[in-house]
């Protein structure tokens, strides 16, 4: 049965899925519905960005190849695989999904920050309190079983353009996973990677 985690709640997959080997991180969202009946104005489609951000032991990125995203979808060592861009949102259940083979991550990666971004927000004028329903989930592709999920809440993100959803980590040779929900500004994926040089 699936774990609804909260935020900052962390829990072991070893724990939680015993024979664990390769995991499915989703994505999903909706847009928030305007009011103002048929002459409101209409802003384009959001096009959320789910993208991971793979750290040293330092906390830092150890390449610019370390970022797995729209424009780099498979990490050199084949370990996680990004699945492909969807541009508005449209349609039920995830909307992005990456996959991660974890006996294959190279030992020099001790993080996967999974986050999401708004392409292209200052233009748009969008921001994350006009998103709703989206979460992150955690899914053992060995039998497709959802491991954990977590739900995230428009309120809390207003004027916010990024999130770091959730972590998968190292910690004493096991992986595990924690809800973050932090919410920050920044106008792409290059400089979200800014912070972690």
């Amino acid at each position: 049965m699936s774990i609804n985690l909260q935020k900052g709640q962390r829990i072991s997959l070893k724990k939680e899925a015993p024979n664990l080997t390769r995991v499915m991180c989703g994505l999903g969202w909706d847009v928030a519905k305007k009011d103002g009946g048929f002459f409101s104005s209409f802003s384009p489609d959001f096009d959320l960005d789910a993208f991971v951000i793979c750290l040293n032991d330092q906390q830092k990125l150890n390449s610019k190849s370390d970022i797995i995203y729209f424009a780099n979808l498979r990490h050199s060592s084949g370990a996680i695989t990004h699945l492909g861009d969807n541009l508005t949102g449209e349609g039920a259940g995830d909307d992005e999904q990456i996959i991660v083979d974890l006996p294959t991550i190279p030992a020099k990666i001790s993080k996967l920050l999974f986050m999401v971004n708004i392409y292209d927000s200052k233009k748009r004028k969008q921001e994350f309190s006009q998103v709703q329903n989206a979460f992150v989930r955690l899914v053992d592709l060995s039998n497709n079983k959802e491991i954990a999920r977590y739900q995230l809440s428009g309120n809390e993100y207003e004027n916010k353009t990024g999130l770091v959803l959730g972590e998968v980590y190292r910690h004493n040779d096991e992986w595990k996973m924690a809800a973050i929900g932090n919410g920050f500004n920044a106008n792409g994926i290059g400089e979200i990677a800014q912070r972690y040089i």
